[in-house]
């Protein structure tokens, strides 16, 4: 027992514990990145970042992807997951609506495409005058929109990039929270059913409580992906940052301090932020969870 325990905790703290002190050493430091030799320099990158307003825009900018991204993404998942699955007629075996495995293809399609490629193809729909959205748009009567920069404009910038990663992800968690609710007796549902609970009422009273594990692991992957969002951000945005930096995210100013500035401690120092603000944020899930209700349920 304790060499099946033993390998899998040596294996996790040299390849994860170990690095990420590492880090935090690093982080302590006035380390060039391309240099043998650095100099201890304590908590100076760490005051020298929140006094930096280009990376206190930054967390902003992750905050607010933060609050957005999953909550959007998972109320957008749930629901399209209770449609398919129990949606159907009120009459009759408990199921989804018809054609519902067609759906689950189709919405699940975007999660395929590596996130590099939806960023650059996105960013081809928000094109300005050749776009294919304006397009629409101006097809549609809706003039005002001839050659308007969704990614240009500080007021849509992160908007439209918040549509792209929620766009993304949907299909995903969707199939996610399917698999939870196949899991549930359909004998509830027709016991709900009988009691006289509409549609609205047994998604909130039956399947989110048992599926509350599924939604919390969501929750949690999403959140790290709001906290980083650098592929996304970088593919819409090449040159870096949006309008008036309204869409810059920390993994960015993270790349350009240790690439264009070659101040590696000072980045690692915005990466143990990171890394911190992620943990603080998984746990606080965990204990929204726990205190709510959501421990080890048995179905009865």
């Amino acid at each position: 027992m304790l060499v099946f325990l033993g390998v899998p905790l040596v294996i996790y703290g040299l390849f994860v514990v170990w690095p990420f002190l590492q880090a935090f050493y690093y982080s302590l430091t006035d380390w060039s990145g391309f240099s043998p030799k650095f100099n201890f320099v304590g908590l100076a990158n760490y005051v020298k970042i929140f006094q930096d307003d280009l990376f206190l825009k930054a967390l902003g900018n992750n905050i607010l992807l933060l609050i957005v991204v999953p909550l959007v993404t998972i109320v957008l998942s749930l629901a399209l997951a209770v449609v398919v699955t129990v949606g159907g007629s009120s009459k009759g075996q408990v199921k989804g609506l018809k054609g519902s495995s067609f759906y689950r293809v189709v919405s699940f399609f975007p999660y395929t495409i590596p996130a590099i490629a939806i960023g650059i193809m996105w960013g081809q729909i928000y094109d300005p005058s050749g776009g294919l959205l304006n397009g629409l748009l101006r097809a549609m009567g809706l003039q005002n929109f001839k050659d308007f920069a969704w990614l240009g404009n500080s007021n849509t910038a992160m908007f439209a990039s918040m549509f792209v990663i929620i766009w993304g992800f949907v299909g995903f968690y969707m199939v996610l929270f399917i698999a939870g609710i196949k899991g549930i007796p359909a004998e509830l549902y027709e016991a709900a059913r009988i009691d006289g609970a509409g549609r609205f009422r047994t998604a909130v009273s039956l399947t989110i409580p048992m599926i509350r594990d599924n939604i919390q692991t969501a929750y949690v992957y999403l959140g790290i992906l709001a906290l980083d969002a650098f592929v996304y951000m970088a593919a819409l945005f090449p040159n870096a940052g949006g309008p008036e930096n309204t869409t810059l995210v920390m993994s960015q100013q993270l790349f350009f301090t240790a690439f264009q500035r070659g101040q590696f401690g000072t980045a690692t120092a915005m990466g143990v932020v990171m890394a911190v603000a992620t943990l603080i944020f998984s746990g606080l899930v965990f204990l929204v969870n726990r205190l709510t209700g959501g421990k080890d349920q048995e179905l009865v």
